[in-house]
């Protein structure tokens, strides 16, 4: 569990797209999550915190193909110098994006990771950090994905709140995982080196 009183320099939101959130492709809870990344996006301005907005390039086709409806992030972008919106075309944000020169341009040293998908590019994403040196928070409440239907002869149905906590605990052993978004704490970063910053 983490320390309530370490404040994260950073909040990365991980694709929080219409697709993802709205209609009849929306995770179980859209509403619930929707409304505390909200609540941690505002806290983090407030802070001075870095606030980061991924967004997915999803394959032709696909609910987040560039351009569609389904592509377009769902809550407000404050764009300027402490608040960004990274495109990706991979699960891992850091993967062939500018994301880990932001960060260190930033002198972010810990960082706050919401989103979806939570064993898809939430976890790419925080197992990147963490490799990279950066101490990772991971807020229960505020990730979310979807079931994973049944496999002939591999398993029944998993249901998108145990895939989500066994994605979390696989990371827990390094990440800070809090209950609670409620429970993550902001402050602003110092610019310059930091430990565990690389693009």
């Amino acid at each position: 569990m983490t320390d309530a009183a370490f404040p994260s320099h950073a909040l990365l939101v991980v694709d929080v797209q219409k697709a993802g959130v709205t209609g009849d492709r929306a995770v179980p809870g859209a509403a619930a999550l929707l409304e505390r990344t909200a609540d941690l996006i505002a806290r983090a301005r407030r802070s001075g915190a870095l606030v980061v907005h991924l967004q997915n390039d999803g394959a032709p086709g696909s609910g987040d193909e560039p351009h569609t409806p389904g592509w377009a992030l769902h809550l407000p972008v404050e764009t300027g110098p402490k608040e960004f919106v990274i495109r990706k075309t991979r699960d891992d944000g850091f993967a062939e994006t500018s994301l880990g020169s932001v960060l260190g341009t930033a002198g972010v040293g810990s960082l706050a990771v919401c989103g979806v998908m939570s064993e898809m590019c939430v976890q790419a994403t925080a197992r990147t950090a963490l490799a990279l040196g950066y101490r990772v928070v991971l807020p229960h409440d505020a990730h979310a994905t979807q079931d994973i239907p049944a496999a002939p002869g591999i398993s029944e149905a998993v249901p998108a709140a145990v895939v989500s906590r066994v994605a979390a605990w696989a990371i827990s052993a390094d990440a800070d995982v809090t209950a609670r978004a409620e429970d993550v704490t902001f402050a602003s970063p110092s610019p310059g080196p930091q430990s565990g910053m690389s693009s």
